[in-house]
């Protein structure tokens, strides 16, 4: 039965696949879970201090900080965050779908790109299209920490300060539920006022030391804290993905060795039938 040799090794070669997936699964339900942890514990300290600082936006201080100052757009920054590996259905297809919108948006509008990205994934994209890439770091783990993206940070805050760029956004997956991950846009620079928030009066902060040192020190600590707090959710979002598409592929395989299965069976009654009807054609010529 040399077809249903071949069809069992196909079971064989599919059920180790089925086996592989479904420890795939578990694990990126273990991380998950963790990552979801993280990225929960950061999100008050991001939300914290992005109000503040738009709340400052609105304030009147007697010094305006580089960071802070509206300009003519002619070329944008973007930090794009992906994952370091695939095997996430399309968290990263989407992302860099939405980044490619974005891109063309603003080539429209006559302004220039510049990208920083983090993620192995979306280096090799933007290098192979050929984006002007003047920055990246990969292979952060499960686990990243601030100081791993200070770098990628730097190269575009001095580009800003230096009137290289002129707006600065980042771009990564946000985390809505298990089975729900979207691209998510966020300006981060130059820092505008909370629309929901109007002034009242005239009032203004008192700073201590001196309104230089504070925003120079806020303001860098602002976009890493909300760079950061996109990091990790684009990695709580790369473990749902990874879970849910390794479930479907589990899911997907155990239907295939269903169908081979009864292809087999059916094979190899055919061949059993052949065999007696052969044996029962010798006996009668006998």
């Amino acid at each position: 039965m040399a077809v249903g040799k071949e069809i069992r090794t196909k079971i064989a070669s599919i059920k180790n696949t089925q086996k592989i997936t479904r420890a795939m699964e578990m694990v990126a339900a273990s991380k998950m879970r963790k990552t979801k942890d993280r990225m929960q514990a950061c999100r008050p300290y991001s939300q914290k201090i992005m109000q503040i600082i738009k709340h400052l936006a609105e304030a009147n201080p007697e010094y305006t900080h580089p960071l802070m100052v509206e300009r003519e757009v002619k070329r944008v920054g973007l930090i794009v965050i992906s994952s370091d590996r695939g095997l996430c259905g399309g968290l990263n297809a989407n992302l860099f779908r939405r980044s490619l919108h974005e891109i063309q948006h603003w080539k429209s509008q006559g302004a220039e790109i510049d990208i920083c990205v983090i993620g192995a994934k979306a280096a090799v994209f933007f290098n192979m299209i050929k984006a002007n890439v003047l920055g990246q770091a990969t292979k952060l783990g499960d686990t990243p920490h601030q100081h791993d993206i200070v770098g990628v940070i730097k190269i575009m805050l001095d580009g800003y300060i230096n009137g290289e760029i002129d707006q600065l956004y980042v771009l990564n997956n946000q985390f809505v539920n298990t089975m729900t991950q979207r691209p998510s846009l966020q300006k981060l620079l130059p820092v505008s006022p909370d629309g929901e928030e109007k002034k009242r009066g005239n009032w203004d902060y008192l700073y201590e030391p001196d309104a230089k040192e504070v925003l120079d020190h806020l303001l860098k600590r602002y976009i890493e804290s909300i760079v950061y707090q996109g990091l990790v959710e684009n990695n709580a979002c790369e473990q749902a993905a990874r879970m849910v598409a390794m479930k479907s592929a589990s899911d997907n395989a155990g239907k295939i060795i269903k169908e081979l299965q009864l292809i087999y069976n059916k094979a190899r009654q055919a061949a059993i039938t052949q065999e007696i009807s052969e044996i029962v054609a010798g006996a009668a010529a006998v």
